[in-house]
């Protein structure tokens, strides 16, 4: 299914996230373990899983690969984690386990990848800036909405996305106006579409507006306003519940403890804050030891279940580490800089993190 934006905009259903929600809190299948990702990856090996699928360009390796990969790095490079691998600057997503690159997923030139989800069927979601697509592990896109790449008012541009079920996909379209949109990928209703505010007009235009919005437990949407320098959450009805000015929040994320996680890529730091704002943990790249800071500020973070943090950066292509992990200690337990397999990193997803992706909540992904 091919969406296109003029459609979306005119049809727009007042069914509000609650009833959404509704339908995903019971998981559709049965899983053996609390970790259904590791479930299905023999799914991305399986011999019907092409080379290039149909709707793939072939991605060479960008001009990082001279980068430097210091030895010694705490843990264990890319068998630290299996894990689901994207950054900016290098359009080709990959799927680790063991340490190898089990499947890819390339898209060819230009810009770029920002957000992606594992779900406990297999499917990958993703956002590509001019389009997001949801392609099964035999590399089919079962589903794609295309932004309107025109010149002037109409220009859109998506950064962010999240899986709301298996049938519904949250997302904004960065724009003149910006709008935040739930589809029913089955049915190709527009379940949610509302206007969000403009924050600021003057600081990198609409592809600056925003990066991260999700989803939560409580049905309640936190959305990142990067050039407003404000995290914003909002009821089913889009009333603001909680605010909490930051500069440049990249990315924010409501832990289970309540806390909400925010990435201040200006400052590059990570800041968890409780409901009234105050500050309960912070990690400043400055903090790290300097083997191992970073030479690009970090854009994402993810909060495993084990406590720690890993921190995702761009790496100044080829200059820097691009994944660190932290305790909450702040001690550094694995720090990632392998430039010859892969780019830049811009999210990271953990397959062996418990939880099911596509319920809100439960992946701190």
């Amino acid at each position: 299914m091919n969406l296109k934006h003029p459609a979306l905009i005119a049809h727009c259903s007042a069914i509000g996230l609650a009833a959404l929600l509704a339908g995903c809190q019971t998981p559709t299948a049965k899983f053996s373990s609390a970790t259904p990702c590791m479930e299905v990856l023999p799914l991305f090996t399986a011999a019907n899983v092409p080379t290039l699928g149909p709707a793939e360009t072939a991605e060479p390796p960008g001009r990082w690969t001279n980068g430097i990969t210091p030895p010694n790095l705490p843990g264990n490079g890319l068998a630290q984690h299996p894990m689901l691998f994207l950054g900016e600057g290098y359009n080709k997503m990959f799927i680790f386990k063991d340490g190898k690159p089990i499947w890819t997923y390339a898209t060819g030139g230009g810009n770029e990848y920002d957000d992606s989800w594992m779900l406990s069927n297999g499917n990958i979601l993703f956002t590509r800036m001019q389009y997001l697509a949801e392609v099964t592990p035999d590399k089919k896109v079962i589903w794609r909405y295309d932004c309107n790449n025109a010149s002037g008012t109409n220009h859109t541009e998506v950064h962010t996305c999240q899986p709301i079920g298996l049938d519904r996909v949250m997302f904004v379209l960065n724009g003149w106006p910006p709008r935040l949109m739930v589809v029913n990928i089955k049915t190709g209703a527009v379940e949610v579409n509302h206007e969000l505010p403009i924050l600021s007009k003057t600081v990198g235009g609409i592809h600056g507006q925003f990066r991260r919005a999700r989803v939560t437990a409580q049905g309640t949407y936190l959305v990142s306003f990067m050039t407003g320098d404000k995290v914003v959450e909002y009821d089913k009805d889009f009333n603001e519940i909680w605010s909490y000015a930051i500069p440049q929040p990249w990315a924010a994320i409501r832990l289970k403890n309540g806390n909400t996680l925010i990435t201040d890529e200006r400052d590059s730091l990570t800041r968890e804050v409780n409901p009234n704002g105050e500050t309960v943990w912070e990690i400043k790249s400055s903090e790290l030891p300097p083997e191992y800071q970073f030479t690009s500020a970090p854009q994402s973070a993810t909060r495993l279940a084990n406590g720690n943090t890993i921190l995702c950066s761009r790496g100044n292509y080829g200059k820097g580490p691009v994944l660190v992990e932290v305790t909450p200690a702040k001690k550094v337990v694995w720090v990632l800089q392998d430039w010859e397999t892969v780019g830049p990193a811009t999210a990271v997803q953990i397959l062996d993190d418990p939880g099911i992706p596509e319920i809100p909540g439960q992946s701190e992904h």
